[in-house]
């Protein structure tokens, strides 16, 4: 197969879609790698390294999208890539479609196989294409919050430990999911306060086994909900429903309770946000205020700290790579249950149902599809 890595479009996003080692895996499969020159150099990665396990470097991304029958990239199309999309390519990337309604009508009209890192699903509910990046983004929600809560960026001017004789800020995590996990490691480590919101009890149960009373847990309705928030330094909203819009847990009206320089960080913003007064920022503009909340909600954390991200996508995506190049998409699928739940497009339908509902689009299952 003819597999395609473009440098990344997304502002300040300095990923790439495929590091060496795993383009090299795909090189001794028998598949040609093209890969766009300067695609890795936000993470440390020159085009001689590409080179050197046998990719074949393009010079524009305008040629590597022409040359692949597949592209692996780290976020979904930008309106610029999208006339550069070809019929019935196969996209292999976070495409996070319930919050980006205007890309599906042209995966739809190409009949791009679309496969989404995020959807794709183990037996057990585990997300495995997810998973490193919510944990890096996890850790820096905690990082990135901290630095907010400092006056000179519009906080309480709170450190987050404290020091003796002053009380440590309050870090409230909605989610107890692996973002939420990681989150609380950090912030338990810096010497916070912190307290977790869940509805599964058995998730709280864990959280309360493993950290053993360094922070508490919460069941989460609307009162818990407002009374934690609206005493919070910090809150980190780190809900997921798979491949569907995050839900607004938390209101405007609650936002407006906060404390002034309180400081939210919306790691669901790529979902949509579940915080009611959520929009997208970027890493050169990442911050807003409400009602006097400082809001941090960039589409791409990880795309920070982009060496690691890169590394840690490529460790999880190469073996799905693999198997999609080997056998083609519609194999692939028919064997692999789990990765057949990435397929969000196939033939011009939408093939995963929480896509089809929040967009309002016809579902069709790929099961159908391939019979």
């Amino acid at each position: 197969m003819r597999i395609g890595v473009p440098k990344e479009v997304k502002v300040h996003e300095y990923r790439v879609g495929l590091v060496p080692g795993g383009a090299q895996v795909l090189v001794r499969d028998g598949h040609t790698v093209f890969v766009q020159a300067g695609a890795g150099l936000g993470c440390g990665i020159t085009d001689e390294a590409y080179e050197a396990v046998g990719c074949t470097m393009l010079q524009t991304a305008d040629e590597v999208w022409a040359a692949a029958e597949m592209i692996i990239k780290v976020k979904e199309p930008l309106a610029e890539e999208y006339g550069r999309i070809q019929r019935k390519q196969t996209i292999y990337t976070y495409f996070h479609l319930a919050a980006v309604p205007e890309l599906a009508p042209v995966l739809l009209e190409k009949e791009v196989t679309a496969i989404a890192y995020e959807t794709i699903q183990l037996p057990d509910g585990s997300l495995p294409l997810l998973q490193p990046m919510s944990e890096v983004a996890g850790r820096m929600s905690i990082q990135v919050g901290a630095r907010c809560l400092e006056k000179e960026y519009g906080g309480r001017g709170v450190l987050l430990g404290g020091v003796p004789g002053v009380p440590q800020a309050k870090v409230v995590i909605v989610g107890g999911g692996t973002v939420g996990t990681e989150a609380a490691k950090v912030a338990v480590g810096m010497g916070a306060r912190v307290t977790v919101l869940d509805v599964n009890v058995n998730r709280l149960r864990y959280l309360d086994d493993i950290f053993q009373n360094r922070l508490q847990t919460v069941y989460s309705n609307p009162q818990t909900l407002l009374e934690e928030v609206s005493a919070a330094d910090l809150v980190i909203g780190s809900v997921l429903i798979p491949g569907a819009r995050a839900p607004k847990l938390v209101s405007e009206a609650v936002i407006r309770q906060m404390l002034p320089g309180s400081v939210v960080v919306d790691v669901a913003v790529d979902q949509g946000g579940c915080f009611e007064t959520c929009r997208p920022t970027t890493h050169s503009n990442p911050t807003y205020t409400v009602h006097g909340v400082v809001h941090y909600c960039v589409t791409n954390m990880p795309g920070a700290v982009s060496r690691t991200s890169t590394y840690a996508l490529t460790n999880v995506t190469i073996r799905y790579a693999r198997a999609l190049a080997g056998k083609g998409p519609e194999e692939a699928a028919r064997t692999d249950k789990a990765l057949s739940l990435g397929f969000n497009t196939f033939g011009g339908h939408v093939t995963y149902e929480a896509v089809a509902r929040d967009l309002e689009l016809g579902y069709r299952s790929l099961e159908s599809l391939l019979k």
